[in-house]
């Protein structure tokens, strides 16, 4: 539990109390518990069986989620281009494919 909460602080910046008013600061904490949720949940279900299994929140944010794209948007779509100099596309590519897996059917 003192590994979670020292990501939180370092690397979500969890601890950060920006204004006076109590109501801010305790939004800016649930978003930033939220945040570790989500990375948590991208760690189990798209990072499993990869380098990034065991990394921390600020590792899998520098690593898959701070990365140079191109993002054109279009009427139906949204298109990511990634750089040719981004050396994870593969991993980035399997997380995105888990996923999208888990992504209840439309239609």
């Amino acid at each position: 539990m003192e590994n979670v909460l020292k990501q939180q602080v370092l690397d979500l910046q969890a601890d950060a109390m920006s204004t006076h008013y109590l109501a801010s600061n305790q939004l800016r904490l649930w978003l930033a518990a939220f945040g570790y949720l989500l990375l948590e949940r991208l760690r189990t279900l798209g990072c499993h069986g990869t380098e990034l299994a065991r990394a921390t929140a600020g590792t899998i944010r520098l690593k898959l989620l701070k990365v140079a794209a191109r993002v054109t948007v279009s009427v139906r779509r949204v298109h990511v281009q990634l750089s040719s100099a981004y050396v994870l596309t593969d991993l980035f590519r399997l997380c995105h494919s888990r996923l999208m897996a888990l992504a209840a059917p439309s239609g």
